[in-house]
């Protein structure tokens, strides 16, 4: 199978540590040049110290995608870098919101929620899409999540940012398709990044239980989805969603 991404650029948001580190490796490793980004400029360096020690080529950029004006200046930036237009955009940026009942959800809790997991994700693909529009191809992935697909107690929060994102590709799979930009959704279910394994490893038992493979994924099955749809190989998949759960949206 294909995946050659040689001369293409890729912006991956949240791509410090957890599946988007691994999606930025696992684009670097396929020849695309990679934009980091993310809060921490320490963590920023070492992921891309991570791709240039594989033989990679990547760049940090920070931004805290809570502030439009940071949305804006990564934009700004990704397209200065690349010289003029982004090839591939991965949403992966989100707030994780720990399961709280409905009635103790606070109106700033879900004003954050919102502006780190959708609005972001709204206002950078406003920006970037138009100008792979106008170069007639272009893939965007949003990272959704079985969250959006599966009722969960507590979650309603973080399910309704998950279930926007999902709505939000399809609506962009006919807004930006004519013009050959390719936006599909791969949503994760539970994912053993280092935080989750050494913080949440409890919490996502009782979910992982309920898994038809009985495992959860790792961050690197997750990024390979990714790069199958980046490429070529995905040349005719538009607004599609792609489950790395185990099964577990289905059952």
């Amino acid at each position: 199978m294909n995946t050659d991404l040689r001369g293409r650029a890729a912006l991956v948001t949240g791509s410090t540590d957890g599946i988007g580190a691994a999606v930025a490796r696992a684009l670097a490793a396929e020849g695309a040049a990679v934009i980091v980004t993310g809060r921490d400029v320490a963590r920023g360096e070492k992921a891309v110290a991570e791709i240039a020690e594989r033989g990679g080529v990547a760049t940090f950029v920070q931004a805290d995608l809570a502030d439009p004006a940071a949305v804006d200046h990564l934009a700004h930036e990704a397209l200065r870098i690349v010289g003029g237009a982004v090839d591939i955009v991965v949403n992966n940026a989100a707030m994780l919101v720990s399961p709280t009942p409905t009635a103790e959800v606070s109106a700033d809790l879900i004003d954050q929620a919102l502006a780190v997991n959708v609005r972001s994700t709204f206002l950078l693909t406003g920006r970037l899409a138009p100008s792979m529009a106008a170069r007639g191809h272009g893939s965007i992935i949003n990272l959704g999540s079985i969250n959006g697909l599966v009722g969960m107690d507590g979650s309603a929060l973080y399910s309704a940012t998950k279930a926007a994102i999902h709505s939000l590709t399809r609506s962009w799979a006919a807004e930006y398709g004519p013009f050959g930009v390719r936006v599909n959704t791969v949503a994760p279910g539970p994912t053993l990044t280092d935080r989750v394994a050494s913080t949440l490893a409890d919490r996502i038992a009782p979910i992982v239980a309920a898994v038809p493979s009985r495992r959860a994924s790792t961050p690197e099955e997750v990024a390979h989805t990714v790069v199958f749809l980046a490429g070529d190989n995905a040349a005719n998949i538009h607004g599609a969603l792609l489950s790395v759960d185990g099964g577990r949206a289905a059952v």
